[in-house]
């Protein structure tokens, strides 16, 4: 098995860029959703209900991140000294930094909806629920975990079943496995190695209706694919629709594409 893709989410439900090369911290992909864009109640915005997001393209620089939408651009610098709070779903963040009006004004005229942009600053510290992990981990912005790892054979058997086959990256994972193994065979593995680092899968990725979306556009392709079709191949036991595990970091460290993936531990299904 090798590691075929590696894409990093530097604000949350915005496009994604892809790496040679990362390194693992804690949180995830160094800056892997670090920054998101919040309404006037704090909550994070996400395409399921602003699907526009998918028009807009972050790139992280030396000193910030860099925004573009419809040939504009701006560059915002990591913002300092505007503490605020932001929730994900129910939960507060706080001691986040605002990034000002700057970017507040050309996120808005993109969205049409007003909304600012925060960042969460290494000394933020948003917890990963005890409930899937014994020891503590941290996360960004992302739904509940620094990681999403998905595999090119699951995909395949998909598609396989699928009248107008989709791409990996409506699923938005940072990892993507490919090899010759089974489809679905993730949803048994505990404890993986790439590179140098190593991954702890906790918690099977419940899929909401962002995976309808054209991924770079936003616009929904189906009203019910694939939803429907993979809530009759791959249903957890609760009935939840499933594509990818999310995983924490147990071991820091660097990964590279081609890189071989090793799976030091196996369990039963985790889908059960």
């Amino acid at each position: 098995m090798k590691l075929a893709r590696l894409t990093k989410y530097p604000v949350k439900s915005m496009t994604g860029y892809d790496l040679a090369i990362a390194y693992l911290g804690r949180r995830g992909i160094d800056d892997d959703r670090r920054w998101a864009v919040v309404y006037s109640s704090g909550i994070a915005a996400t395409r399921r209900e602003l699907p526009g997001l998918a028009n807009l393209h972050a790139v992280c620089t030396d000193v910030g991140i860099s925004l573009s939408c419809d040939g504009e651009r701006i560059d915002v610098p990591w913002p300092i000294g505007a503490p605020t709070t932001a929730y994900v779903f129910s939960t507060q963040i706080d001691d986040v930094q605002d990034a000002g009006n700057y970017a507040a004004h050309f996120l808005s005229s993109a969205l049409e909806r007003e909304v600012r942009l925060v960042y969460m600053p290494d000394t933020c510290e948003r917890s990963v629920s005890r409930g899937y992990t014994k020891t503590p981990h941290s996360t960004g912005f992302a739904d509940g975990f620094p990681l999403l790892i998905s595999t090119m054979p699951s995909l395949l058997a998909l598609n396989a079943e699928l009248t107008s086959p989709v791409e990996m990256r409506r699923f938005r994972p940072n990892i993507m496995i490919d090899g010759d193994f089974e489809p679905w065979a993730e949803d048994e593995w505990r404890l993986i190695r790439i590179g140098t680092a190593v991954m702890r899968i906790v918690k099977p990725c419940e899929r909401c209706v962002m995976v309808t979306q054209d991924p770079t556009t936003g616009t929904q392709t189906d009203r019910y694919e694939p939803l429907a079709t993979l809530k009759r191949l791959h249903r957890a036991s609760n009935g939840k629709v499933i594509f990818g595990q999310n995983a924490v970091i147990e071991v820091e460290g660097t990964m590279k594409l081609g890189d071989e993936v090793t799976v030091l531990e196996r369990g039963t299904s985790n889908l059960i």
